[in-house]
C-alpha cells in the first residue's frame, strides 16, 4: 500500500532557523522529526526568493527554463474575479498560470492514484482556480498576508479572515486528514510564516511570551550590509534587531506546533505509520548574517550567501525511511522531482538537472559528489557551489565571488581576483556556463532578464521581455 504524503512548506525558513542548529529557536516537533529521520544538512533552493524557487521544487527545472525569476507581483489572480471589498486593495490584474505545460510533483502524484489537497501559499500564478490534479484548494490569494487578518481563497470563494492565518492552515490540515483516513492522500501544507510582517501585534501572545528571556544572542548584530534594501524589515539597532528576531522566531514555534497537530491527526486516524511527512522551506533568509535582512533580494544586487539559499529539509516516515540519519551531501530542491519519480516507479526526464536522492532515504550512500555542482541563480546572479568552494557570478555591476568554505564557512574573503584562484574560477565557470547551456529554456534565459528582487509583473513570451517592477531603494536613502 503507497504510504500518505505530507508536504509541508514554510516561507523564508532558513536552514539555521530550527531548534536543533539555532537552539533560541523553540522548534520540539521538528527537532524531533530531524531526530526520527533522515535530517539533511546541506539542502539548497534553486533561487533565494519564494516564487522562482517553488516553481523550481515542483518542476526540478531552473528559473530558466520554467521563466520565474523573481516573487510574483503580478498573475496571481484577476482583478475582476474578487469580490469588491479585496478590489479596492489591488491594482489591475489577470491570473497567469506561470507553469502551463510544465510536468511537476503534482502530477506525479496524481498520476499514483492520490487524493489530493493544497492548503496554504501557491504564489506560482493563478491563485484562484484549483491546479489541476488537485481534489482540495485553500489558497493565499498572493504572497505575503497580515497574520491576524489574511485574504485567502477557501473553497473558491475569496474572502478575508480573523483569524491567525498559521492556525488557520493547521486546522484546515487537520480537517482534511480527519475526513480521509481510508484513501492514500498527499496534503500539500504551505504556510507563509515565517514571512513578514514580524510586529508583535501580528502574532500570538502566549507565543511570544515563550521568548521573553531570551537573549537572542545566536545572531549578534552587526552593521548593514551596503547594498541592504528599504523593502526588507530592517534591524539595523540592536533594539530593533531583538524586536524583530523576537517575532520571526514566535511565527516559526507557531508552525511546529501546527505540525505538531497535524502528526497527532495522524496518530489519532491510525494512519501514523503508513505516512511520510516531509518538510522544508522555499528559501533561506538572513536575519542580520552578513549585515543583510531578507534573502535574495535583501541586497541589489541579490546576494547568495549560504544563509540565503540553503533550506531545512527533513523527511519523516519509520516504516519507509531510515530512522536517525544525518545526510552531509549536496543536495537540490531541483532533485525532489526526479526522487519521487523514482520512488513512483515513473520514467525519469533527462532534461532536468536534478538525480534521485532516494538512496539517502533508504540506504545512505556516503560521502557523494554531485555530477552537476549545486546551480543557483537570481536573473544573471548566477552561483555554483561544490563542498569546498562557492562562485557567484554577479553580472550586474561584476562584483563576482569565489569563497573557500572549507577554510571560511562564514563567507568572509572573496577570493575572486586572486591569481593562485584562476585555475578553481575557471573550472566552476566552465561548469556553470556548461550547465546553463544545457538546461536553460527560451525565451526564459536569467542572463537575458533584470528582475530588480521587487517582483515580476507578468510571463516572459520573448527573451529580455521586460516584466519587471524597477524599482530599487537602499536603506541607506530612507
Amino acid at each position: 500500500m503507497k504510504p500518505n504524503i505530507v508536504f509541508i512548506l514554510t516561507d523564508d525558513q532558513g536552514a539555521w532557523a530550527l531548534g536543533r542548529e539555532t537552539p533560541e529557536i523553540i522548534t520540539p516537533n521538528l527537532d524531533r522529526m530531524a531526530d526520527e529521520g533522515v535530517y539533511f544538512r546541506n539542502f539548497f533552493c534553486a533561487s533565494p526568493v519564494c516564487s522562482p524557487a517553488r516553481c523550481s521544487l515542483v518542476t526540478g527545472r531552473l528559473p530558466s527554463a520554467h521563466g520565474v525569476h523573481d516573487w510574483l507581483r503580478g498573475g496571481n489572480w484577476t482583478k475582476s474575479e474578487l469580490p469588491e471589498p479585496m478590489r479596492s486593495n489591488v491594482g489591475d490584474d489577470t491570473a497567469v498560470d506561470y507553469l502551463e505545460g510544465m510536468p511537476t510533483v503534482y502530477d506525479s502524484l496524481r498520476l499514483a492514484g492520490y487524493h489530493m489537497g493544497f492548503v496554504g501559499k501557491w504564489h506560482m500564478g493563478d491563485s484562484l482556480r484549483k491546479r489541476e490534479g488537485f481534489d482540495e484548494w485553500t489558497v493565499l490569494l498572493g504572497g505575503g498576508c497580515a497574520y491576524r487578518h489574511p485574504d485567502v481563497c477557501v473553497d473558491g470563494v475569496p474572502q478575508f479572515l480573523d483569524e491567525y492565518v498559521t492556525d488557520f492552515f493547521t486546522d484546515r490540515a487537520v480537517d482534511f486528514i480527519n475526513r480521509h483516513p481510508k484513501e492514500p492522500f498527499s496534503l500539500h501544507v504551505h504556510y507563509t510564516a515565517p514571512h513578514t510582517p514580524w510586529g508583535h501585534e501580528q502574532h500570538r501572545e502566549d507565543i511570544l511570551h515563550m521568548y521573553d528571556d531570551c537573549p537572542f544572542d545566536c545572531h549578534p548584530f552587526r552593521p548593514l550590509h551596503p547594498n541592504q534594501v528599504a523593502t526588507c524589515e530592517v534591524g539595523d539597532t540592536d533594539e530593533r534587531r531583538r524586536y524583530l528576531q523576537k517575532g520571526y522566531y514566535s511565527a516559526i514555534t507557531a508552525v511546529d506546533e501546527g505540525i505538531g497537530r497535524i502528526m497527532e491527526a495522524l496518530k489519532e486516524n491510525g494512519v501514523i505509520d503508513n505516512t511520510v511527512v516531509i518538510f522544508s522551506g522555499d528559501n533561506g533568509m538572513n536575519l542580520g548574517q552578513h549585515g543583510v535582512w531578507g534573502k535574495g533580494n535583501g541586497t541589489y544586487p541579490q546576494n547568495m550567501y549560504d544563509s540565503s539559499v540553503k533550506v531545512p529539509f527533513i523527511v519523516w516516515g519509520p516504516r519507509f525511511v531510515r530512522s536517525g540519519a544525518v545526510v552531509d551531501n549536496l543536495i537540490s530542491h531541483c532533485d525532489v522531482l526526479p526522487t519521487l519519480r523514482e520512488y513512483l516507479g515513473q520514467e525519469q526526464d533527462a532534461s532536468l538537472p536534478g538525480e534521485s536522492f532516494l538512496s539517502e532515504l533508504t540506504v545512505g550512500r556516503g560521502d557523494t559528489d554531485r555530477k552537476i555542482c549545486i546551480l543557483d541563480e537570481y536573473g544573471p546572479v548566477r552561483m555554483i557551489r561544490s563542498r569546498r568552494w562557492k562562485l557567484v557570478m554577479e553580472n550586474i555591476r561584476g562584483n563576482h565571488q569565489l569563497y573557500d568554505l572549507e577554510n571560511d564557512p562564514g563567507e568572509e574573503t572573496n577570493l575572486y581576483g586572486d591569481p593562485s584562484m584562476s585555475d578553481i574560477v575557471k573550472k566552476l565557470k566552465e561548469e556553470l556556463d556548461e550547465s546553463f547551456t544545457r538546461f536553460t529554456v527560451p525565451p526564459y534565459d536569467g542572463m537575458k532578464t533584470r528582475p530588480s528582487g521587487s517582483g515580476q509583473m507578468g510571463k516572459i513570451t520573448y527573451e529580455g521581455e521586460d516584466v519587471w517592477q524597477p524599482d530599487v531603494r537602499y536603506f541607506s536613502e530612507r
